[in-house]
C-alpha cells in the first residue's frame, strides 16, 4: 500500500479503540492514539532507506510490531514519571503506550498483506508469506478506497461515542 492507503487502514484499526476510549471518557488518550497512529504507519517502509535491509523484512514482523511497542511504552512510562505521576499511572500509560506502538506496526502488516507481495508476519521463527492478493500495492482506487472507508469509520466512531 501507499501512503493513504496504510494511513486508511490505520484509521479503520484506530475507530473502534477510539470509540473505547471516548466512551471511557478519555478524549485525551484518543487524540494521542490516533495522531500516532496516523504518524507513524509508515515507520515500517524506512527500510526502503536502510541499505542492507529488505523492503518488508525484519521491519514487516510482528517482532517488529513488539518492538515498537516496547519503544512506545518506555517513553511513555518515562514522560509520565518525569511529569510526577504515580508509578501505577506510570505503569498504565506504559501499557497505553505499548498498545499504541505495536497497534500502529500491525495496521501496516494489515494494509500489506492486502497486496500479492504480502509479508513474513513470524520472520525469523518462519519465512511462511501470508497475502491476501487483492490488490497491487500502487492500486490508486485502493489506497482512495481504504483512506475513504478509514475517514468514514472515525467519523462513524466519534458520531456513534457522542449518541451513546
Amino acid at each position: 500500500m501507499y501512503r493513504l492507503g496504510h494511513w486508511g487502514v490505520s484509521l479503520l484499526v484506530f475507530a473502534p479503540f477510539g470509540f473505547v476510549l471516548l466512551q471511557a471518557g478519555y478524549p485525551e488518550l484518543t487524540f494521542v492514539l490516533g495522531a500516532v497512529m496516523c504518524w507513524l504507519a509508515m515507520l515500517p517502509d524506512f527500510d526502503m532507506r536502510v541499505p542492507g535491509i529488505s523492503h518488508r523484512g525484519p521491519t514487516h514482523t510482528l517482532l517488529f510490531a513488539v518492538l515498537v511497542g516496547g519503544v512506545g511504552g518506555g517513553v511513555a512510562y518515562l514522560l509520565a514519571t518525569n511529569a510526577g505521576q504515580t508509578e501505577s499511572t506510570a505503569m498504565t500509560l506504559g501499557a497505553f503506550g505499548f498498545g499504541v506502538g505495536s497497534l500502529t506496526i500491525v495496521a501496516h502488516l494489515l494494509g500489506d498483506v492486502l497486496t500479492p507481495a504480502g509479508i513474513r508476519p513470524l520472520w525469523p521463527v518462519s519465512s511462511r508469506k501470508f497475502t491476501l492478493s487483492l490488490w497491487t500495492a500502487d492500486n490508486t482506487i485502493a489506497n482512495y478506497g481504504l483512506f475513504a472507508v478509514g475517514l468514514f469509520a472515525v467519523a462513524a466512531a466519534t458520531y456513534l461515542s457522542v449518541l451513546v
